[in-house]
């Protein structure tokens, strides 16, 4: 008798992400080092200096904590809350499987925001839930209309809501008025606040104090805050309710010993970090500014990333890719004409508008048809 998977994840697609695709380098005979990636939407001035040293004095022959209790301590501090109200995770889509593994049977329904971070998607397919999306419209520069939303939410009664706050991968930022229109019309229902990005939105207030007046859980990474991709760190805030029923799920020693060290490390750099989010604001105002000159429609984001409208997602990602830079093709997100960018060092900025000024005075030349046009 033939082995077949489970129907949950029998033809389940894996969700795209930002970042170098090393295997596709590989094939294009493109070296990884020599890539300056705007696909990514992690701080570009971090992380601290010292990092390299926390690093290597990690305890590596030794079993991490499995309860992260050093690391726990200094968000609770940080966050002010406490270290029980605290799940940390190896990145937040850890967390974000977990919970939907934990909370979502069968046939349940559940509510994302279309476009949206495609893990939501994936974890829900995978515990079995049934979707429900609520689309948004360019015209809205993809925002929705929160009286549309909680309508939606109080006719289908789903019974999980995920929102991304800022959005990925439209970047708006919904007000803490509208984040408790959404909790109210939730009722007895779980929603999830994936605040990965909350550090970039400028005057954000957060959802955090929520956490005791619902079934609210809270998630945000410092793999964004603080420049560490490579190291997988994230965390989940809720009531002691929710906590305690997610934390027997996890895998044992789920956070490494490295990033545990270097989180703690990172969390007492706060004017390093607040120093940073200046920095990647002002890249940013310069990259929507030239972009704008250059005659692109650059749609408003609170986040540190921001959505660009090309004819051709796909090929121009491909174009200039040729010339060593890459950004988000956001076809993934169902946004077949637009791009996602996000701020490095102004340095690097400025080769990435040279290279996209290239390619919008190339003309015709630059695509696969004479009728496909860049902008």
């Amino acid at each position: 008798m033939p082995l077949h998977p489970k129907k949950v994840a029998a033809g389940l697609k894996a969700c795209a992400h930002g970042g170098i695709n090393y295997a596709e380098m590989k094939a294009l005979g493109i070296d990884p080092d020599n890539i300056l990636d705007f696909s990514v939407s992690t701080n570009p001035f971090m992380p601290p200096p010292g990092i390299k040293e926390i690093i290597s004095a990690a305890p590596i022959t030794q079993y991490p904590d499995s309860q992260c209790t050093g690391l726990r301590q200094k968000l609770s501090e940080k966050l002010g809350v406490s270290p029980e109200n605290i799940l940390a995770g190896s990145g937040t889509t850890e967390l974000i499987r977990l919970i939907a593994f934990v909370y979502l049977r069968q046939r349940d329904r559940v509510l994302i925001i279309e476009p949206g971070y495609g893990e939501h998607e994936v974890a829900c397919r995978l515990a079995g839930a049934r979707l429900i999306k609520h689309d948004t419209t360019e015209k809205e520069s993809f925002k929705p209309h929160v009286e549309e939303l909680t309508d939606q939410i109080h006719r289908q009664k789903p019974h999980a809501v995920f929102i991304c706050n800022p959005n990925n991968p439209a970047g708006y930022y919904l007000t803490r008025k509208e984040i408790e229109k959404v909790l109210v019309a939730s009722g007895d229902g779980l929603l999830v606040i994936d605040e990965a990005y909350i550090a970039f939105a400028v005057k954000s207030r957060g959802s955090l104090d929520l956490i005791n007046q619902g079934n609210v859980i809270v998630l945000r990474s410092m793999t964004k805050d603080y420049g560490i991709p490579g190291l997988r760190l994230g965390y989940a805030v809720s009531n002691n309710k929710i906590i305690d029923s997610l934390r027997p799920a996890l895998p044992p020693w789920n956070v490494n010993s490295i990033a545990q060290n270097a989180g703690v490390y990172v969390l007492g750099q706060e004017e390093y970090l607040l120093q940073s989010l200046q920095q990647t604001q002002a890249a940013k105002r310069f990259l929507t500014g030239e972009l704008t000159r250059l005659g692109f429609k650059v749609l408003p984001s609170d986040a540190n990333y921001f959505l660009v409208k090309v004819d051709n997602a796909t090929e121009f990602r491909r174009f200039i890719l040729a010339k060593g830079i890459l950004v988000r093709d956001c076809s993934s997100f169902g946004l077949e004409e637009y791009i996602r960018v996000a701020p490095r060092t102004l340095p690097e900025c400025r080769k990435l508008i040279r290279a996209i000024n290239d390619i919008v005075y190339a003309g015709v030349d630059t695509v696969s048809t004479p009728e496909e046009k860049l902008i």
